[in-house]
């Protein structure tokens, strides 16, 4: 189907996207979100760093080739080494540069699903897409389950899990002292998410994790998301509004017995917020449909 392809090519372009441009060109940008609290643009998944007078803690490392840049641009915030590099998620343009800064007394940390899938090839089926196994050196070196906390410098910095969400295995960090939540890919600021069914993502799931962090958000709250730009808790209540809004629209089709198909092609069940330019993106919005249809007709 069209709409396949063509979101297909998005990934991929997002995926290998250095081939198509001057690596030279990328940038990274660097915003201070608080004395101890930064958070780095460039390509791929938005990076956190927390500066302490001990040390450093990265959350996602974007892809390999980021790796000088990125390591450039935290040279600028500290000089002090990273202590721990902690993986939101599996997907390579959050973890890709684990080898590279997997060096001296860096620490590796992650869910335990982020392990096992970075283990093992990986299969997407909605992109027909494989994905190898990681050298032993990018794996995560301390996994949990649940949630695990850091004190460093008198933060503490809570990692918590969310179930079948983006992925299966998903972590949310809030910097509590700073008030900062990164939010990984559960969140793409005012972007349709991208949903990997194939790596147990789900959209209830990416609903639930949504609710979990506006429990643990305040008005203050400074919120990196995944992907975009700085966000805060109204913006982050206004994308839960768009997911159950469009989980009720297609709930009442597949009620109403409408095909996948059918689904995929009925606009309406989005506009309100394709007009709103929220899948101007590589996820489209008959994506979109297609993703809600399928992990909901799942979860009955």
């Amino acid at each position: 189907m069209k709409f396949i392809h063509r979101t297909l090519s998005f990934l991929l372009f997002v995926c290998i996207s250095a081939n198509a441009q001057n690596r030279n060109e990328i940038k990274v940008e660097t915003l201070k979100l608080t004395d101890q609290v930064y958070m780095l643009i460039g390509q791929g998944g938005n990076v956190g760093i927390y500066a302490s007078e001990n040390g450093l803690i990265m959350v996602d490392d974007q892809y390999p080739h980021m790796t000088p840049k990125l390591m450039e641009a935290i040279k600028s915030i500290s000089d002090k080494p990273i202590k721990f590099l902690l993986n939101t998620h599996w997907h390579g343009d959050h973890s890709g540069g684990n080898e590279n800064f997997n060096k001296g007394d860096v620490v590796l940390v992650a869910h335990e699903n982020v392990r096992k899938r970075m283990s093992t090839e990986q299969f997407n089926k909605e992109f027909n897409r494989k994905t190898p196994a990681s050298p032993e050196a990018a794996l995560p070196e301390v996994t949990f389950t649940d949630d695990i906390t850091f004190h460093m410098d008198g933060e503490n910095i809570m990692v918590f899990h969310v179930h079948d969400a983006h992925t299966d295995g998903d972590a949310i960090v809030y910097f509590a002292d700073n008030n900062v939540l990164h939010m990984g890919d559960t969140y793409f600021g005012k972007k349709y998410p991208f949903i990997d069914i194939s790596s147990g993502g789900s959209v209830n799931g990416v609903i639930g994790a949504i609710k979990k962090a506006l429990i643990v958000a305040n008005d203050d709250t400074i919120i990196i998301p995944g992907h975009g730009g700085r966000s805060n808790k109204a913006e982050l209540r206004a994308y839960l509004t768009m997911l159950e809004e469009i989980k009720a629209n297609v709930e009442a089709r597949i009620a109403e017995g409408k095909s996948e198909e059918e689904i995929g092609k009925d606009a309406s069940i989005t506009k309100k917020y394709d007009d709103k330019n929220y899948g101007d993106w590589f996820i489209k919005s008959d994506f979109m449909r297609l993703t809600f249809y399928r992990s909901l007709s799942k979860s009955k």
